[in-house]
């Protein structure tokens, strides 16, 4: 154990055994009798089956980590069927998946400008606080998305202006939501506590997106968003119960220079800057969550939309809950960019796939990477990234994770409009790979970090 539990220790008289070597035989015994007994070792099959099994130890040592686990659990559950239940709507009224796609378009300047502000103010403001503020706005703009969704008939547009409103708001959560885990879990324990985090989120996506398949198809869009705004009540609970998470004692006040010294140390550091790269690469060619839609209607109808949302999940699902072997890597980088290149190849094969089952194969392929490449970055992240910075590094993170996706999205809807929707997929899995491997090569550094021991 880390602590040093569970080690034999002598009693103090045996450091004299040596003045008393008539007595040895007599001490060594007693010594024997009131030690442990010692562990049964354990066989190889135990060992090698811990390797694929989450390490659950930071939920059980730490209050607050249990409490934030839980509470975020339940709230992204709710966000991931509103998550299915805009650009469903979206479609519905537009029938067009670049409609679709230009809804990320319109989240994207309040998300950057939101994400800086959101890190500066976690490195100088109570992290918890925060992220309890954010949580009651979210609430609020979930209400809204309801209201029009019961309109006799719904307009387009809220979606656009309550997207970007709740896109502002994430970015004003997510710095200090990320910046709390270091504060909550002892150091050596931030990789298990980010695979445990990556478990909730996956577990998340994938119940999230059926069930917004299933409300959807029984009781209508309005539904969906009903149940998101249930779910943060659970949410703005457990972050009600937990201590307080002050900002370290020399943490300066939110400003412009605090924000550009954030991107200065960002920009001095190789693995960090390989990390934001790959993922906006590798998301900007390989994001087809827009064209999802379209691809339901080609395979089958709403039915299918959810499992098409939902499989991406199930890869990381089992990513996660077969974690147990990831604190053992040491390779970070190498990690992450061999595990973005798996994302450009299951890709692929989605835009080539001919049924639905292996669409959803494909899908499963390309979640189980992307989840790998997410646990490697974020321990990376976590263990090169001083504590008065976190916050501030946080959105620069949110916002290299974010903006992927969002110009993908984009990017896709844009070469499906002109191409084709087989076309863009099967593209942007190829383009994926190509420019990982660019990265690769313009960033050594990055590709050969190896974690601190």
């Amino acid at each position: 154990m880390r602590d040093g539990r569970g080690r034999l220790r002598r009693p103090a008289i045996m450091t004299r055994m040596s003045d008393e070597s008539q007595n040895a035989d007599q001490l060594l015994t007693e010594a024997e009798r009131l030690a442990p007994a010692p562990p049964v070792p354990e066989g190889s099959a135990g060992r090698g089956a811990r390797l694929f099994v989450v390490d659950f130890g930071p939920l059980r040592r730490h209050r607050d980590f249990r409490l934030l686990w839980c509470g975020q659990a339940v709230s992204l559950l709710g966000s991931m069927v509103t998550f299915v239940a805009i650009p469903y709507q979206a479609y519905a009224l537009s029938q067009s998946s670049l409609v679709v796609g230009l809804l990320s378009a319109a989240e994207l300047i309040p998300l950057l400008v939101m994400a800086l502000f959101g890190g500066a103010l976690a490195d100088a403001v109570d992290r918890r606080k925060l992220v309890l503020i954010a949580e009651a706005l979210l609430t609020v703009a979930s209400a809204a998305l309801l209201a029009n969704a019961l309109l006799p008939q719904p307009r387009l547009w809220p979606l656009f202006v309550i997207g970007a409103v709740m896109a502002g708001v994430d970015g004003l959560q997510r710095p200090p939501l990320d910046a709390l885990l270091p504060r909550l879990v002892d150091k050596g324990e931030i990789v298990a506590a980010g695979a445990l985090s990556s478990l909730r989120m996956t577990v998340g996506m994938i119940a999230g997106p059926a069930l917004g398949g299933v409300l959807i198809a029984a009781w209508g869009v309005g539904s969906a968003f009903a149940f998101d705004i249930a779910t943060f009540a659970v949410s703005l609970v457990a972050l009600a119960l937990m201590h307080a998470v002050p900002p370290p004692s020399d943490a300066p006040a939110p400003s412009l220079r605090g924000i550009m010294e954030g991107l200065r140390y960002a920009a001095g550091r190789q693995e960090l800057i390989g990390t934001y790269t790959v993922d906006i690469v590798a998301m900007f060619f390989g994001m087809p969550m827009a064209l999802f839609p379209a691809l339901a209607r080609e395979f089958g109808g709403a039915g299918v939309l959810g499992l098409l949302y939902t499989a991406p999940s199930v890869g990381a699902f089992i990513a996660s809950a077969t974690s147990g072997w990831a604190p053992r890597v040491r390779l970070h980088g190498a990690a992450v960019c061999l595990a973005a290149l798996g994302w450009g190849v299951g890709i692929t094969l989605l835009g080539f796939a001919p049924n639905l089952e292996t669409a959803l194969l494909a899908l499963v392929i390309a979640g189980y990477c992307d989840m790998v490449s997410g646990i490697f970055r974020h321990a990376i992240w976590n263990q090169t990234i001083p504590d008065r910075l976190r916050g501030r590094l946080a959105g620069i993170e949110q916002i290299s994770y974010s903006t992927g996706p969002m110009l993908g999205n984009v990017e896709a809807g844009a070469v499906a409009a002109v191409a084709g929707l087989r076309a863009s997929i099967a593209s942007g899995g190829i383009l994926c790979v190509a420019g990982v491997g660019v990265v690769i090569a313009l960033l050594p550094k990055f590709w050969s970090y190896r974690a601190p021991d």
